[in-house]
């Protein structure tokens, strides 16, 4: 795995390489108007949803929110904790941490690159 930075800034998503992909923390604000990225949340990805969080819909959203922004499939974004919480831990296989970054960078998202790792295992929450 590439060098990583030892601090990120409150003011940018943390992106962490893991083994089994890139771990990224959410805030989640379902039932929005609109399906979007706000922005950093305290090293979090915050993003919005219109979906309602009922079985799972606010979580399917967010796999396909993020699938597209990140150009990759909806099969490679997994939530891996979090599923009944505003702030969850997705998983994305298929890209590297500094990939990563530089797509959310893409979309006006500040995004480093960081060490301090990110919690959470556990099954896909998927209705």
């Amino acid at each position: 795995m590439g060098k990583t930075l030892v601090n990120v800034p409150a003011d940018a998503v943390r992106v962490v390489a893991a083994a089994d992909g890139v771990r990224l923390q959410l805030r989640v604000k379902p039932g929005g108007r609109s399906d979007r990225l706000v922005g950093p949340h305290d090293g979090a990805l915050k993003l919005e949803v219109r979906a309602a969080p009922d079985r799972g819909r606010a979580n399917d959203a967010v796999i396909r929110l993020l699938a597209g922004v990140l150009g990759v499939g909806c099969a490679d974004v997994e939530v891996t904790a979090g599923g009944a919480s505003r702030d969850k831990v997705v998983s994305v296989s298929g890209l590297s941490a500094v990939d990563v970054a530089r797509r959310l960078e893409a979309e006006g998202i500040p995004a480093r690159v960081g060490s301090r790792s990110v919690q959470g295992s556990g099954p896909c929450v998927r209705s």
